[in-house]
């Protein structure tokens, strides 16, 4: 009976999985990823045919029980593996055998070729089985080694494949050329197995050791007064300091309109995190902020706009923020008693009418209509074009630095926890003496205000602003990298910006499967670390209040959900 409820756990796990597979086969990413070499001969198409069998093992080990013995937990992953191969055969034969392009369009000769690895379709058929059998075995023989060595081992995989996927960059940085020019070294086009190997084992010690160099530096700084303290805090803040202040002259000019890019993003991501993640205020509707202040930098600087009036820069930018600042306490107004969904729409609802507006020619003779506004100056610092990215650079990584303090300040400040209170419950909030009206205007407004930085200094640099830079697109990709970074987290926003607007610009074949990747990035974050990769203190308190007491081996156990009050006696 047991070998045969794990033969039904092994056969459902591998038809999800082999679902999923067949629609990451249909949609065309093997094809787009076939010429993407990681390491040697391995391209990133072999990659993902390995990734999708372990997946299929690892789930459905999931399903199994902790004291199942071993024969049933091979049995499991054997059998999710062997189905989930025998799925990719079936679609691989029917692709050779019947003309499906009419409806397909992906399911071309080139796919059946990457299926059945240039051995024909039958033999194609059998390796593709035996295959992701092995493959689906292979998270059990993973299980059977000590979690250090284990962690070891993934994470030097992962390492692995991380610098394959970025070898092209990090070799065409300026900095990597000047250190290959002074030391002589020559490194290949394509990432060798044996950089592979020095990656794997490096990144493999430094894993398999962590907790005792953890240790041993809780245990130095436990000895060390708290001058000794402060004195390497302030050394590590000087070498993040001189990084930054470097980082334009060390990737180059293209890499620094890539930064400047994700510095708006920064931006826009700590005001929309003061509104979602300290007020709770589900805002859909955040591109507008971002459009008004941009609008508004464009009218009062371009001498082609309808004001004509060729303001300088530095004038302007305030006047973006007030505008900005001034619309986020008119959307607040009548929207002060909605909430949740409710609250989503009617901002959603707003974005689109100012991009609608934008677009109209009731405001054309004013804001150009679909032409836009052209003509918009950079900034200049005495006399100096910031039109180079490499210079604008600067100017944004001031402002993300002053939204940063801003965020800092507010998070621990009187209307700081007034807004964490209200998003844990507006009733207990108000009853408690808060004043939810100047608190969600106050969030609205500041939050506003920081999208009408970002929107100004976007005008400046573009040149030209037209409606179609200001789609619903962006505020879902500002409320995404708040909660992969972590809502409420001022570092888990820079992470979260660096991930869904960096990656895609690193990666460009990933482009196309941008909106596949978000929802995916989101489904999993959601199951496997709901509070995000970089949480702040309290969220994380939340989520994991009943892991507290428990050590590593045991947390790992428990889902990453949050504990019902019920459940804890009642204590917040």
């Amino acid at each position: 009976m047991k070998s045969t409820s794990s033969v039904r756990i092994g056969l459902r796990r591998g038809l999800i999985m082999g679902v999923a597979s067949i629609f990451i086969a249909l949609i065309g990413m093997l094809q787009s990823f076939s010429s993407r070499v990681l390491v040697g001969n391995i391209t990133l198409t072999t990659a993902i045919l390995v990734l999708l069998g372990l997946l299929a093992g690892y789930f459905a080990l999931r399903n199994i029980k902790d004291g199942a013995d071993l024969k049933e937990k091979i049995t499991v992953g054997t059998s999710a593996g062997v189905v989930n191969g025998a799925m990719l055969a079936i679609l691989m034969i029917i692709i050779s055998t019947v003309d499906l392009r009419s409806v397909l369009v992906n399911t071309t000769p080139a796919l059946v070729e990457i299926l059945s690895f240039g051995q024909g379709v039958a033999l194609g058929a059998v390796i593709l089985i035996v295959l992701f059998g092995a493959l689906g075995l292979l998270p059990v023989l993973l299980g059977l080694l000590p979690g250090r060595l284990r962690k070891a081992i993934l994470w030097g995989l992962i390492f692995v494949v991380v610098v394959g996927l970025f070898w092209e960059v990090l070799t065409g940085l300026r900095v990597t050329q000047v250190i290959l020019g002074w030391t002589g070294l020559k490194l290949g086009r394509e990432f060798s197995w044996f950089g592979a190997i020095i990656v794997f084992v490096g990144s493999g010690l430094i894993t398999y050791y962590r907790p005792n160099i953890d240790q041993a530096r809780s245990q130095y700084y436990a000895h060390m007064s708290a001058t000794g303290q402060q004195s390497i805090r302030w050394i590590w803040l000087g070498v993040l300091v001189i990084l930054l202040l470097t980082l334009p002259a060390a990737v180059g000019q293209f890499w620094s309109q890539t930064l400047t890019t994700i510095g708006l993003f920064i931006l826009m991501g700590l005001g929309l995190n003061i509104v979602v993640g300290l007020a709770g205020l589900l805002d859909l509707g955040y591109v507008a902020f971002y459009a008004i202040g941009a609008y508004t930098m464009a009218l009062l600087t371009s001498p082609a706009s309808s004001l004509g009036s060729g303001w300088s820069f530095w004038i302007a930018l305030p006047a973006s923020l007030v505008v900005a600042a001034f619309s986020g306490i008119l959307l607040g107004i009548p929207v002060l008693r909605l909430r949740g969904d409710y609250l989503a729409i009617v901002t959603l609802g707003f974005g689109e009418i100012i991009r609608v507006l934008a677009l109209s020619d009731l405001l054309k003779p004013f804001i150009g209509g679909p032409q836009g506004i052209l003509e918009t100056p950079a900034p200049q610092i005495l006399g100096i074009s910031l039109k180079d990215p490499r210079l604008l650079y600067y100017l944004i990584l001031a402002a993300c630095v002053l939204g940063v303090f801003v965020s800092i300040r507010l998070n621990f400040s009187r209307i700081g926890r007034a807004w964490i209170a209200m998003r844990e419950d507006e009733d207990v909030a108000q009853a408690m003496g808060i004043n939810l009206v100047a608190a969600k205007l106050m969030a609205f407004s500041i939050g506003a205000a920081l999208a009408g930085v970002a929107g100004a200094v976007f005008a400046s640099r573009q040149g030209a602003i037209f409606p179609a830079d200001f789609t619903l697109f962006i505020s879902i990709n500002v409320l995404c990298l708040i909660i992969i970074g972590g809502i409420g987290s001022i570092p888990g926003t820079v992470v979260g910006a660096l991930f869904l607007v960096g990656l895609p610009e690193v990666l460009r074949e990933v482009d196309e499967f941008r909106i596949l990747a978000y929802g995916a990035g989101l489904v999993i974050m959601m199951i496997v670390k709901p509070e995000g990769l970089l949480p702040s203190a309290r969220r994380k308190m939340e989520l994991h209040e009943h892991q507290e007491e428990l050590p590593d081996y045991e947390q790992d156990k428990i889902p990453h959900q949050a504990t019902p009050i019920s459940q804890t006696g009642g204590q917040a």
